[in-house]
């Protein structure tokens, strides 16, 4: 499933943390890294700027790709110049990449400072999966992945979420976690509703047994919940509550997560989850 993933550096501590989460995903799948640096042709001043930015880019590109060879990992290596996000996603279709892997910033940073960022650009616009890793303020991390959650709501963005997130958990021997949300207040239901609300659980739980079904034995163990609230807010207290270590999810199609990623469950979650997030794409919602 990943043979190449990418990983953009600047050379911050938020990027950091994103090449050792590519690096054990590496492992796992025998894959190649490639380390790639963009110097933003936006502020490239003179000439005198640009050779210090690209010393800097080249120094960090290769200070990162020591780390992954070290580690026992192919790797590729690239400065590239242009605009970051643009330079990214040129990147993954000429090098065949699966999956990419970014930092953001903290929690807070996150709130602050995705929107409008590098990442959120290629989150908006990847044909491919991307991992979004948080930096944490003690430097710890959560690989490997021992228990990976997959919420689903019967779509085929969940769908497409399930097979990542079964094939990673698979790899890791991961305990897998299938979830629910049945959001009822959202759909301006009441309590003369009931008919309605126990319908849509019964959906809910069909969507998650047909996961679990699909887990079988290959996975360290099934559980599943179907709960009711406020989807990001239930699935961030399930990480939490449930010592997660990745969380898998899906997206619409291109244009629409342009439209719909903005106030989603899975923008939400991308932005404050204390675990890695991983986004799965599908479906072509037309051109942007």
């Amino acid at each position: 499933m990943f043979d190449e993933i990418l990983v953009p550096t600047d050379g911050s501590d938020c990027a950091a943390a994103a090449v050792g989460n590519a690096v054990d995903i590496a492992s796992h799948y025998d894959a190649t890294v490639h380390v790639l640096s963009v110097l933003d042709s936006r502020s490239q001043e003179n000439a005198a700027h640009q050779a210090r930015g690209g010393s800097r880019a080249e120094s960090v590109v290769e200070e990162v790709t020591a780390e992954v060879t070290t580690a026992g990992q192919g790797a590729e290596r690239a400065v590239r110049t242009g605009v970051p996000y643009e330079v990214i996603l040129e990147y993954v279709d000429e090098a065949g990449i699966d999956l990419v892997v970014m930092g953001t910033h903290g929690r807070t940073g996150v709130e602050r400072y995705l929107l409008g960022s590098v990442t959120e650009k290629v989150l908006r616009r990847s044909d491919v999966p991307v991992l979004t890793i948080r930096d944490t303020e003690d430097g710890s991390g959560h690989y490997p992945y021992e228990s990976v959650l997959v919420p689903t709501d019967g779509s085929a963005a969940a769908g497409a979420a399930a097979d990542v997130g079964l094939d990673l958990a698979t790899r890791y021997g991961s305990e897998l976690h299938v979830v629910s949300i049945v959001d009822v207040l959202s759909m301006g239901m009441d309590v003369r509703s009931e008919m309605m609300t126990d319908a849509l659980e019964a959906s809910a739980r069909e969507a998650v047994d047909e996961i679990a079904d699909r887990a079988g034995g290959a996975v360290g163990g099934v559980e599943t919940a179907v709960g009711y609230g406020s989807p990001y807010k239930k699935l961030r207290r399930y990480v939490e509550e449930n010592d997660v270590d990745l969380v898998v999810m899906g997206t619409h199609g291109r244009t629409g997560l342009e439209r719909y990623l903005l106030g989603s469950v899975t923008e939400k979650l991308v932005r404050t989850s204390p675990v890695p997030v991983l986004t799965v794409r599908t479906g072509e919602a037309g051109s942007e």
